[in-house]
């Protein structure tokens, strides 16, 4: 099998989350061909073939033009898979390359499962396992569900990649900073959020106590928001706000993969679950288990003493 993996660079910097794509192939054992629209400036860490089109020339994003590109390496490589991240870019680029070349696109693939590929759906409260009627296929990956395959060394055999027809009637204007609204939990150093696991609305503030006592800020999962327990300034996720602080603690938390994406780069992580295979285990450093509404309380107790 070969995959088109499809890089992203951002205002001449490359996104970290690129090396989630060689995750991916990584589990799927691929030979591998990368795509890039970005400067020489920046570069992944990649020793494959790497297609470099000028981001000078062909703009920071243009569907299609980008379409193009894309469509031309594909000719040259003929590949099986074409990966995308399931970004703002994947989102909308990754329909208009298999509509053109009459494929099926899985969007959102959060893990493999004997060769078919496991999807979120009903707003990431279920998965399904699916497979594409087409031999070959596009796909999109959620952010966080693969894990980051940076290699230690390696410089790309970088080929130029260019398009005759640059014309497009949509102009790329820039980016534009979302405007937050109530709490901003990306500027906390402690955060300690709320699951499902809690039980029911009332125990939020025994969560909420341990927050306090940590000098810290109340997070949530989309469950607690969803549910009304919490405002969706709180909410920690793909869905809501990702975080880096010093100290994540983890209350009645499963560990869906959308949420791990919005915390998995904490410095420390301590979960607390009374389920000991909970999937939020594997990113822990610190598992306790327990029930929450048992144990927070004496933690917080001691915290106040």
């Amino acid at each position: 099998m070969k995959t088109l993996l499809i890089a992203e660079q951002r205002q001449g910097k490359l996104l970290d989350s690129t090396y989630e794509l060689l995750g991916f192939t990584g589990r799927l054992n691929s030979e591998t061909v990368m795509l890039l629209v970005g400067s020489k400036d920046s570069l992944p860490v990649y020793p494959g073939k790497l297609y470099l089109a000028d981001v000078a020339k062909y703009g920071e994003y243009n569907p299609d033009v980008h379409k193009r590109l894309i469509l031309e390496a594909v000719q040259k490589e003929n590949p099986d898979l074409i990966v995308f991240l399931h970004s703002s870019y994947g989102w909308d680029l990754a329909p208009r390359v298999a509509a053109a070349m009459k494929l099926a696109q899985l969007s959102e693939v959060v893990d493999l499962a004997d060769g078919q590929y496991e999807l979120s759906c009903l707003n990431a409260k279920m998965h399904r396992i699916v497979a594409p009627k087409t031999s070959k296929a596009v796909v999109t990956i959620q952010a966080g569900a693969f894990p980051t395959a940076k290699p230690a060394q390696g410089t790309p055999q970088v080929e130029m990649l260019e398009v005759s027809d640059t014309a497009s009637k949509i102009e790329f204007g820039g980016y534009e900073t979302t405007q937050k609204e109530g709490l901003d939990l990306t500027r906390a150093e402690v955060i300690v959020s709320a699951g499902r696991g809690i039980g029911k609305k009332e125990n939020i503030p025994i969560v909420a106590a341990l927050a306090k006592a940590l000098g810290g800020e109340l997070g949530a999962t989309r469950p607690v928001v969803d549910a009304g327990w919490l405002d969706h300034s709180h909410q920690v996720g793909t869905t809501g706000q990702t975080v880096h602080p010093k100290l994540y603690v983890a209350c009645g938390i499963s560990g869906a993969i959308q949420h791990l994406a919005g915390m998995k780069k904490s410095d420390f992580i301590v979960a607390i679950n009374k389920d000991k295979d909970a999937p939020i285990g594997a990113v822990a450093d610190v598992l306790v288990i327990a029930d929450v509404v048992q144990f927070v309380p004496v933690l917080t107790d001691r915290l106040q003493k």
